[in-house]
């Protein structure tokens, strides 16, 4: 009876506790939010008790119900009783001089508790990477370079520079609303706009619902910001539709999974390290959207031309028109949820901050349901609390993993071991920028695998991104650079999370959709070197530049995506397609030589392929 109670008791408490998370942002977004590390400390206790709720840990959940167990109710209390000391000690915290004063019994205390709590919450949530990270940092602080345990909490737990640093107020005054706003949307049917209108568009060409989970994850993806969320939404639908007209399992899963990592670089909205970024080079959002937009559409035409050119080589065809769905009538049935969409990038554009955007998107679903009698029936007090609970819950793993990742910044500013690191990868890559960067590169790709994208685009800020300004790279393409590769591991093996989902899906090889999945999101890896070497791509410059990079960049990544492939105008040998990814380089790379050597070699290789198709023609009709 008692461990029913608690068990009812957990997922009653649950659902409110969510409940009032959202509704607690959703009026600090509007009414303005109270002093920094109060406010983050309120966000962390509720995603912490939250946490404890929702993940209980093996072998102390109930065993009858899998609910949480007394161990974790005790942890719950702990948590509570920690994340929420800064809030009622506010005034002694604002009062002591950080790194001076001597902290007392319960600074000690409840600074331990915190630390431990988070990264056992986090490892519940997102695995053992990212806490393992963590806990070889602080053993790293207090061992290695023999900091103490008073100084260390003192960083960690009583400043901003630690836990209740910028990573957390992100998740706290950005990230949290964006998902609540993902939620409502997908509440309100948008998921199956998305898809039918990838389907009317794209389902009957060559290999049509490979471009149908192109254009499905560009969109679902830009608004949920998680490449395995997305993979997992949209794939139950495009793997199996790919393996129906020819695709083999191990392409169709690594072309979902490469669809859907490139939703968190797709505006409007993006991942959520999109938000950090945005703090961390103290601009708005909508700037750093902007020098995300371009190599987004790069990354989609790239894929969208890679499964093109495989549907054309292996003789491919869509699928018949009798069974898609009609772009008219899906966009008179449910074209206005693209709405709220719109209504962001409006508020965002008059001025206003991302977080009052959020807001006014989330409140437009409600308006938006009710113009059309399709969707009116949808729009219930159930659905909105659901929406809302289900946005509270979204956010769990991302904040931790802030919080997690607010360790990890904290115990590299107090070593100084960013500057130490920087000057490592200056003395290894001997002043070389070529070499710096894919020193990068590879670590940047190391540091994501099996970690979320937040928390490494954080960890290689701390550590990466000051080499490359120290080179001479501009800091706005300093940090796209690193974002790019924290995305990136997604996709990469061995540990490749978006690959996995999408393997739960088409049961192929983990290898053999692994580098499916290398291939497709080959340009992907090349174009961080496009806004170091040519930050107009970045929308930086001059408009004549930035136009002229805009199309050669084109012409690159449909090359190189031949090339990988294997078909251009007609199937093409292994010289053709050498010369390709040659071309593909060169175009990569600014410059009037390197344009017109690029243009010119794409111009040879049609030229031969339309002239060698020509002379087969007649050669077959005269064998018929």
């Amino acid at each position: 009876m008692i461990k029913r109670l608690t068990a009812n008791w957990a997922v009653t408490a649950t659902g409110a506790i969510a409940l009032a998370m959202s509704l607690y942002h959703l009026y600090v977004a509007f009414f303005g939010p109270p002093d920094a590390q109060k406010f983050r400390a309120i966000h962390l206790t509720f995603v912490l008790v939250l946490a404890f709720l929702m993940l209980p840990g093996r072998g102390y959940r109930d065993p009858e119900t899998g609910k949480p167990g007394i161990f974790d109710l005790i942890l719950l209390g702990l948590a509570f009783a920690a994340a929420t000391y800064p809030i009622f000690a506010y005034d002694y915290l604002v009062g002591r001089m950080y790194y001076v004063d001597e902290l007392n019994t319960a600074d000690f205390i409840f600074g331990s508790l915190c630390v431990l709590l988070i990264l056992e919450a986090t490892r519940r949530a997102v695995g053992m990477a990212l806490p393992a990270t963590a806990a070889a940092f602080l053993i790293y602080t207090l061992i290695w370079r023999g900091f103490g345990l008073e100084i260390t909490l003192d960083q960690l737990y009583l400043t901003t520079e630690g836990i209740f640093g910028i990573p957390l107020g992100v998740s706290a005054t950005y990230i949290v609303l964006f998902i609540i706003f993902g939620a409502m949307v997908e509440r309100s049917g948008a998921g199956r706009l998305f898809m039918d209108f990838a389907m009317s568009l794209t389902g009957h060409a060559a290999g049509g619902p490979a471009k149908v989970a192109c254009v499905t994850s560009g969109l679902f993806g830009s608004v949920s910001g998680s490449a395995v969320a997305n993979v997992m939404t949209t794939g139950v639908f495009t793997i199996p539709l790919m393996k129906r007209i020819g695709y083999r399992p191990g392409f169709a899963g690594a072309v979902e999974a490469v669809a859907s990592t490139g939703g968190q670089i797709m505006p409007p909205i993006m991942g959520a390290a999109a938000f950090v970024m945005a703090e961390f080079l103290g601009i708005g959002y909508l700037e750093v959207a902007a020098f995300a937009l371009f190599p987004a559409i790069l990354y989609y035409v790239a894929l969208f031309m890679a499964v093109h050119f495989e549907a054309k080589r292996t003789g491919m065809v869509g699928l018949p028109r009798s069974e898609l769905p009609s772009l008219k009538e899906t966009m008179l049935a449910r074209g206005h949820l693209f709405l709220p969409l719109v209504i962001i990038i409006a508020v965002l554009l008059m001025g206003y901050s991302a977080p009052l955007s959020a807001l006014a998107g989330i409140v437009s679903v409600i308006p938006t349901c009710m113009l059309r009698k399709e969707t009116r029936k949808d729009l219930t007090l159930e659905m909105i609390g659901d929406a809302l609970i289900s946005g509270a819950k979204n956010t769990i793993p991302v904040a931790l993993a802030c919080a997690c990742a607010g360790i990890v910044v904290g115990c590299i500013t107090l070593t100084n071991l960013g500057t130490e690191f920087t000057g490592l990868v200056i003395a290894v890559s001997q002043d070389s920028l070529v070499l710096a960067l894919v020193l990068t590169m590879i670590a940047g790709i190391v540091l994501g695998m099996g970690m979320p994208t937040t928390p490494a685009y954080i960890v290689q800020v701390a550590l990466l991104v000051p080499a490359l300004v120290k080179l001479g790279v501009m800091v706005e393409a300093a940090h796209m650079f690193v974002f790019y590769y924290a995305i990136l591991s997604a996709i990469t093996p061995p540990v490749a999370m978006a690959v996995y989902a999408a393997n739960g899906i088409s049961r192929a090889g983990l290898w053999d959709t692994g580098f499916a999945a290398l291939k497709l999101g080959a340009t992907g890896y090349i174009i961080p070197f496009m806004f170091v070497f040519g930050p107009s791509i970045l929308l930086i410059g001059t408009w004549p530049t930035v136009v002229t990079t805009l199309i050669t960049a084109l012409i690159g990544v449909i090359c190189l995506a031949a090339g990988m492939i294997g078909y251009l105008a007609a199937r093409a040998s292994i010289v053709e397609r050498i010369v390709l990814i040659g071309a593909a380089f060169v175009l990569i790379k600014p410059g009037l030589w390197t344009d017109t050597i690029g243009i010119g070699l794409v111009i040879l290789v049609l030229a031969y392929q339309m002239l060698v198709s020509r002379n087969a023609a007649p050669a077959e009709g005269a064998a018929r």
